[in-house]
């Protein structure tokens, strides 16, 4: 399964998917008489406020015409692809975007975590503690205490 992600930066996909974009694909059913076999397509990348139809009309197509055929699974599973794919396909944007921030080795660099430390007011201290992308093996940083 191929991820198309129209050239983006996972820079540019991490902005879009916390604007709204997502990561989807959708489902497709072909059946010969007493066999129905179930595939799904590529994962897309669709922008914030995009429609998913420029990408699901092949596999509503496929379902329409080779999904019936089959008894009895080739309608059972040709009305939940449709129902997919007219829903807007499988959102795995979540994982997409997890496979994406693992492998990307710029990701997290250059930035601080902010940790609330203990205040004895109404307002507490922050601790902005650099992310220099070194831990002590067990992936926490050493907060140094004063």
């Amino acid at each position: 399964m191929e991820i198309n992600t129209n050239g983006l930066t996972p820079a540019e996909l991490r902005d879009g998917v916390a604007q709204g974009g997502k990561f989807v694909f959708f489902k497709h059913t072909i059946s010969i008489i007493l066999i129905t076999f179930r595939q799904t397509s590529d994962i897309y990348y669709i922008e914030p406020g995009g429609s998913t139809f420029t990408h699901s009309w092949t596999s509503i197509l496929i379902n329409l015409f080779l999904g019936w055929w089959g008894i009895p699974w080739g309608p059972i599973y040709t009305i939940g692809a449709l129902y997919n794919n007219f829903s807007g396909g499988e959102d795995v944007t979540e994982v997409v975007m997890s496979q994406i921030n693992n492998n990307d080795s710029s990701y997290g660099t250059g930035t601080t975590y902010n940790i609330p430390g203990q205040g004895n007011g109404t307002s507490q201290p922050t601790y902005n503690i650099p992310n220099t992308g070194t831990t002590n093996g067990n992936n926490t940083y050493n907060i140094p205490r004063n």
